[in-house]
């Protein structure tokens, strides 16, 4: 494109202003101050590209972007929704997204595979005084059937194995006077954002959360009760989510005040998720 600009440019009075124009790629690019963003980008790269934005200082005003439509769905996804899933949590944490408007593939020549849809993007100010760690262990739970109750979640055995190690870790610190690694509510950070991109874009389109119903809650009940059925620890973990009535909800009915909620009840009662 950089090329095609200067061709069609060159002798003209518009010449000069290509200076501004940067010739790279834009994932490995540090970008300029920018205040608003208009793009239409290679869909492979959109998750990456979008977290990239949201980790830029200073904050950008709004970003007006073109998706393929399934992601751009995902995006501004609300709870209930068939498409609500980690991208849309994690994303709206950190920027309000809004659908503009549809683009069909028979505007394009040749026509795409696929049908295309504007979002906008404005980041939050300020960022939520959250720890990305924390809070992106408790989603990474959450989702890992998004349709099944966090009771049953929160039974299965390999969930209570980690919360229990990290449990107990921390504990070891606090004993022994050595705070550090302990999780604190910081605001996230642009490092923090760039961490996010990595992670989201394997489940960007291929979205790796199962949508399983409650069929399998029986297989999960059982699976947990393989531990002690006396565990003090996983009573500690019920107890939590039942103090705030999460019980019997699911992650995909959650908004984002209830998953901060639910952060907070866990780290209240010293149960962490980093």
């Amino acid at each position: 494109m950089v090329l095609e600009l200067n061709r069609r440019f060159q002798g003209t009075p518009y010449a000069s202003r290509l200076k501004v124009v940067i010739e790279g790629d834009v994932l490995k690019c540090d970008l300029p101050y920018f205040d608003i963003c208009v793009a239409n980008i290679p869909y492979k790269i959109s998750s990456l590209l979008t977290f990239k934005l949201l980790s830029h200082r200073p904050v950008f005003r709004c970003a007006v972007i073109m998706y393929q439509q399934e992601f751009a769905m995902r995006l501004v996804a609300n709870p209930g929704d068939s498409l609500y899933c980690r991208l849309s949590v994690n994303t709206q944490l950190l920027a309000r997204v809004s659908h503009l408007l549809k683009v069909s593939r028979n505007n394009f020549r040749p026509p795409p595979k696929v049908d295309s849809s504007v979002v906008r993007i404005e980041p939050r100010q300020p960022l939520p005084h959250v720890s990305f760690k924390e809070w992106d262990g408790l989603v990474r739970i959450c989702f890992i059937k998004k349709n099944k109750t966090l009771g049953a979640l929160f039974k299965q055995k390999g969930v209570l194995t980690l919360l229990e190690k990290n449990y107990k870790t921390l504990q070891s610190l606090r004993l022994s006077g050595n705070p550090e690694g302990i999780a604190e509510g910081n605001e996230i950070t642009s490092e923090d954002i760039n961490v996010l991109a990595n992670l989201m874009d394997d489940i960007s389109m291929a979205d790796g959360e199962r949508e399983d119903g409650d069929e399998d809650e029986e297989m999960d009940t059982e699976l947990s009760s393989n531990m002690s059925e006396g565990s003090s620890f996983k009573d500690k973990v019920m107890g939590v989510l039942q103090e705030g009535d999460f019980l019997d909800k699911r992650a995909s009915k959650l908004s984002q005040v209830d998953f901060l909620y639910l952060l907070s009840l866990f780290n209240k009662a010293g149960i962490h998720f980093s």
